[in-house]
C-alpha cells in the first residue's frame, strides 16, 4: 500500500476513534458532568482527546478536573464525610475539598475529591468507589484554578473549626444541639458500617432520622442518669456494633450448674447444662451479662422514675424480648458499675466491658478511647456552636494536614473527655 494511503487510513482511524470519545463524553457531559459557574474566561474550555498506543484519552487542557461526591444540607454530617473519604486507603487526604454555598437562605455543603487531569480515568477512579459504596454517586466537574484554590481555603476553615478543642463536658452543652449532633453521628456510623456498605446477608437494618434522635436522646439520657461520660456510651456503641441492633457472638455458649427460665440448652453433661449465650442488640450484651446487670439494677437504690418510662426496665427479665431503650439502661448501669469497680478509671472499665472484670481488654479499651476522643471533639463543636455555620466564625486557618482521618477509625489512641 502506498505511503500516502496509510497514512490517509490512519487519519480517518484516528478521527472516528476522537469521534467515539467526544461521543463517550457526551455521555458523561449528559449523565456525569457538570460545569460550575466559573469566572468569565475569553475562550471556552474544552476537552481535548487523543490516542495514546491505541487508548482514547481525554483531559481539560487547564485548570483541574474534580468528582463531585456528596451534597449535603447539614455541616455535621458533611463535614463527617469529609473525614471519612480523607481516611479512606485509596483516597489521598489532600485531594478532598469540603465546601459550602448559600442557595435559597440556607448553606449547601458540598465535597469533591481532586482528579488526575484524565476523564476516563477519573470517571474509573470515581466509578470504583461508588461500587465500593464509599460515595453515594459522583459527577465530573472540570473547574478552573482560581476555584480550586478558594475551595482549598474553604476545606482549610472547615478543618480548622472541627479541630479546635472542646473543653466543655459533652451534657453541659445545649440538649437541642447536642441530640441533633449525637443522631448525625449515629446515621453517619450506621451508614458507613461495612455490613450496610457491602450489603452483607443478613442486612442490618437502616436506623431512620427519627430513630437515630431518639437513640441519641436515650443515650444522653442514660449518661446523666448513671453519672457515665457520653463520650464514653458512644465509644463502646461505635466499637461494639456501630449502634446496628444486630446479633453477635453466635456460636458462644457457657456451662451452667442448672438452667434457668428462658436458657436456650444445647447440652447436659454430668449434671451440668451449656446454654447459647449469644450477645444481642447495639451494646452486644450477652445473655448472662442481662441477667447480672439485671440483678444490679433490682438492688440499685436510685430513683428510677427520674429516667423517661421507655428506659426503666421491668421487674421480671425476660431473655428473648429485651427492648431496644431498655438496653441502652442496661449497658448504663453496667459501665456506671464497672467505673466503680475501677475506682473511675476509664480505661480498664471499657476494657472489661468487653474483656470482664478480670481480664479488662486493653486494645478494646484504646480502640474505644479513639472514637470517644473523636466524637468528644466533633459533636462537641458542632453542639456549642448551636447552628451557627462555621463561615460565620472568626478563627485561625491553618493548612489541613495530608493524614489519615479518626472518622474511619485511623489515628492516634487518646484518652476520653468525659
Amino acid at each position: 500500500m502506498a505511503p500516502g494511503l496509510i497514512w490517509k487510513r490512519l487519519a480517518r482511524i484516528a478521527f472516528a476513534a476522537c469521534t467515539v470519545a467526544v461521543c463517550v463524553a457526551g455521555v458523561w457531559l449528559v449523565r456525569r458532568w457538570r460545569v460550575p459557574p466559573m469566572p468569565q474566561i475569553d475562550k471556552p474550555v474544552l476537552p481535548v482527546v487523543w490516542l495514546d498506543d491505541g487508548a482514547v484519552k481525554m483531559k481539560m487542557p487547564s485548570g483541574y478536573l474534580l468528582g463531585e461526591v456528596g451534597q449535603y444540607n447539614d455541616e455535621l454530617t458533611a463535614y463527617l464525610r469529609f473525614e471519612y473519604l480523607r481516611g479512606l486507603k485509596t483516597v489521598d487526604p489532600a485531594d478532598v475539598l469540603m465546601t459550602s454555598v448559600e442557595e435559597k437562605g440556607e448553606p449547601k455543603y458540598r465535597l469533591y475529591i481532586i482528579l488526575p487531569n484524565e476523564v476516563f480515568h477519573g470517571a474509573e477512579y470515581l466509578a470504583t468507589l461508588e461500587i465500593g459504596g464509599f460515595i453515594d454517586g459522583f459527577e465530573l466537574v472540570p473547574v478552573p484554578e482560581i476555584q480550586v484554590s478558594d475551595w482549598r481555603k474553604q476545606t482549610s476553615l472547615f478543618y480548622a473549626a472541627y479541630s479546635q478543642p472542646v473543653r466543655e463536658r459533652l451534657l453541659s452543652l445545649p440538649a437541642e444541639y447536642l441530640t441533633s449532633a449525637v443522631a448525625r453521628f449515629i446515621l453517619f456510623k450506621v451508614k458507613t458500617d461495612r455490613r450496610v456498605r457491602d450489603r452483607i446477608e443478613p442486612v442490618p437494618a437502616a436506623l431512620s432520622e427519627e430513630q437515630s434522635l431518639e437513640f441519641a436522646a436515650d443515650m444522653i439520657e442514660v449518661a446523666k442518669f448513671y453519672q457515665v461520660p457520653l463520650s464514653m456510651l458512644l465509644g463502646v456503641g461505635a466499637m461494639e456494633n456501630n449502634y446496628l441492633d444486630v446479633r453477635g457472638d453466635l456460636k458462644h455458649t457457657v456451662w451452667k450448674r442448672r438452667a434457668q427460665p428462658g436458657d436456650i440448652v444445647l447440652k447436659r453433661r454430668k449434671g451440668r447444662v451449656l446454654v447459647s449465650n449469644y450477645s444481642i442488640g447495639p451494646w452486644q450484651i450477652t445473655r448472662e451479662t442481662l441477667r447480672y446487670v439485671h440483678a444490679l439494677y433490682l438492688k440499685d437504690k436510685r430513683d428510677y422514675n427520674l429516667l423517661p418510662k421507655r428506659l426503666r426496665p421491668p421487674k421480671k427479665l425476660d431473655l428473648n424480648q429485651v427492648d431496644a431503650h431498655v438496653l441502652t439502661t442496661y449497658a448504663g448501669l453496667l459501665l456506671r458499675q464497672l467505673l466503680d469497680h475501677f475506682d473511675g478509671n476509664v480505661e480498664k472499665a471499657v476494657g472489661a466491658y468487653n474483656g470482664g472484670a478480670g481480664n479488662p481488654n486493653a486494645q478494646y479499651a484504646e480502640g474505644v478511647s479513639m472514637v470517644a476522643t473523636y466524637a468528644h471533639r466533633v459533636l462537641g463543636m458542632a453542639a456549642a456552636r448551636k447552628g451557627i455555620a462555621v463561615s460565620e466564625t472568626q478563627l485561625k486557618v491553618s493548612r489541613v494536614p495530608a493524614a489519615k482521618s479518626a472518622a474511619s477509625g485511623q489515628s492516634e489512641a487518646e484518652t476520653p473527655v468525659p
